[in-house]
């Protein structure tokens, strides 16, 4: 490769790296953590979703005659969403379609954390959305049922940065890491461009106990190279679920003529059917659970995802359901059934392992090989991995570009800037395991944590933790401090979590409760592996310092 060439990768690599490092690295850390979030949020609530799954029946008929105690439910709408652990949904209920019905005052609404206004004539007023546990069989509002799970999700596309009164086509947060997706793509194919010669031998070449530029630069790209497919498949797939708005708007505008429902409608995101409302009552009895164990039955190798009920008690009900195949059955498909309720009629009826289109194949793909959800436990671990690898590549590559600035030729000036840049980057993103425990640790000592304790919890004690390191101006002491905190942390969240709750390790196993179980072993194995790396590290100074005496 000419200079001329090898300068353009080298620089233009190095420049969408140092851009995008920070948020990058937040994103990659909270997303490793996100596959595992079923585990995480069955861990803070205490409830095993592995043993609710042979013991709890999901009662939607007690669900919709609770509603009815408190609404006129003639003519309305429901939206059931099934949270991916089965055992909670997202509800939906809007106002009635029925336009004799007077308007209510709408009261107390079960959603104050997350408001949806809701469709019909005569009902804006009384719509509710809300979450919904069949364990417990109790309704909650957003804020009340959020957990770490869905704060770790969330933070991978730094959705919390939606708050930021910047509104550039789609929420900040959402565009900011989109943004990000770009970049990082661009950094990617730029980094294998720039080693694309020598990238057998760089590969097998490591060298842990030379000096300390060396030792990062193989390290970066050693797993850079190993890491590089799933980095692509994370770039690639990223960019389309988060700047998808992006990609589909000029379609809308000049395609659809601006018509995104029937947009929305092709890509299969929604169903825009109208549902005449009659003003007749139905005859026949219904029940939401025979019609569900009926269809569960049918389609044994998929798991209904939603069920939506039209018009509900009117002569014109119609329930509709939709299933996603298991992915051991199939990799992509979606189920659909559109059953009539006065002459128990099915109308429609789609399969979820057969004839599954063009879209669905695309758009199941994606998200398989986003969320890491087609191979059950191990894949989500490998992909963990594999995402905990990202991070390092990230912190490495930093290292690389500051050890390589801190020179005397460079003005002291920049040489100083690169530092503090490269210092603020370390204390607040090696921050984050070590917060990350702490805020899990403190919810257990919370008896109904929410998502404003959440927050509190893991933001204040990442800006006092980041602070405290950015003052200390020492990225040797931010990482021993790091690694210290992190493997004491990690160390008494499994404890702690045995002494309060009982869960230990022995205690979860014979139950049954895996999913408790593996986040607890999950952080015992990185309070080992910090310790080790501890130690690695002071191994590495001491043989330094013996060759620099010798």
């Amino acid at each position: 490769m000419d200079n001329r060439k090898y300068n353009v990768y080298f620089h233009t690599h190095t420049i969408s790296g140092i851009i995008i490092c920070a948020l990058l690295y937040v994103i990659f850390f909270a997303g490793s953590f996100s596959f595992f979030k079923e585990d995480i949020s069955a861990w803070q609530k205490n409830t095993s979703y592995v043993e609710g799954r042979k013991t709890v029946t999901r009662d939607f008929d007690h669900l919709i005659d609770s509603l009815g105690r408190e609404n006129n439910l003639k003519g309305r709408d429901f939206d059931f969403f099934i949270q991916r652990h089965d055992l909670g949904a997202y509800v939906t209920m809007t106002g009635s379609n029925d336009t004799t019905l007077k308007k209510k005052v709408k009261p107390k609404a079960m959603a104050e954390g997350k408001k949806r206004r809701g469709r019909g004539r005569g009902g804006d007023d009384d719509s509710k959305f809300f979450n919904y546990d069949f364990a417990q069989q109790k309704a909650g509002d957003y804020a009340e049922n959020y957990d770490m799970g869905e704060f770790l999700y969330r933070l991978h596309f730094l959705a919390q940065l939606n708050a930021v009164p910047i509104h550039l086509g789609a929420p900040f947060g959402y565009l900011l890491a989109g943004v990000v997706s770009f970049l990082f793509l661009f950094a990617l194919i730029t980094g294998l461009m720039l080693h694309w010669e020598k990238i057998f031998s760089n590969f097998f070449t490591f060298r842990p106990w030379a000096k300390w530029k060396t030792l990062w630069t193989d390290l970066h790209t050693a797993l850079g190279v190993i890491g590089f497919p799933f980095q692509l498949i994370f770039a690639v797939t990223g960019i389309v679920l988060i700047a998808n708005v992006f990609l589909i708007a000029p379609f809308t505008k000049y395609v659809y003529k601006g018509n995104s429902s029937a947009l929305f409608q092709d890509l299969e995101y929604s169903d825009t059917t109208k549902y005449v409302y009659s003003y007749q009552p139905i005859a026949t009895s219904f029940r939401v659970n025979d019609l569900m164990a009926k269809v569960e039955k049918k389609w044994a190798h998929s798991r209904i995802s939603a069920v939506q009920i039209k018009n509900y008690g009117d002569a014109n009900m119609h329930v509709i359901l939709t299933a996603k195949p298991y992915a051991d059955e199939s990799f992509s498909g979606t189920g659909k059934m559109v059953y009539r309720v006065r002459d128990q009629k099915i109308l429609k009826e789609v399969s979820p392992v057969k004839n599954s289109t063009y879209v669905d194949k695309v758009r199941s793909f994606i998200y398989h090989l986003h969320f890491g959800d087609f191979g059950g436990k191990p894949v989500r671990v490998i992909f963990f991995v594999l995402g905990i690898m990202g991070c390092l590549i990230i912190i490495s590559g930093i290292l690389i570009w500051l050890v390589a600035r801190d020179k005397n030729k460079v003005p002291k000036k920049k040489r100083v800037f690169n530092f503090w840049t490269a210092n603020i980057f370390m204390a607040a993103c090696l921050s984050m395991l070590p917060v990350t425990a702490f805020t899990m640790i403190s919810l257990l000592f919370i008896s109904k944590p929410n998502q404003s304790d959440i927050y509190h919890l893991y933001f204040y004690s990442w800006l006092i933790l980041s602070v405290y390191f950015i003052a200390r101006r020492n990225l040797a002491i931010i990482n021993h401090q790091t690694l210290l905190l992190s493997s004491l942390l990690c160390f008494l969240l499994p404890l702690i979590d045995g002494i309060k709750r009982n869960n230990w390790l022995w205690t979860t196993f014979s139950q049954g409760r895996y999913d408790i179980l593996f986040i607890d072993l999950l952080f015992l194995i990185l309070s080992i592996i910090s310790v080790l790396v501890l130690f690695k590290m002071k191994q590495h100074a001491k043989a330094k310092e013996v060759r620099a005496i010798g």
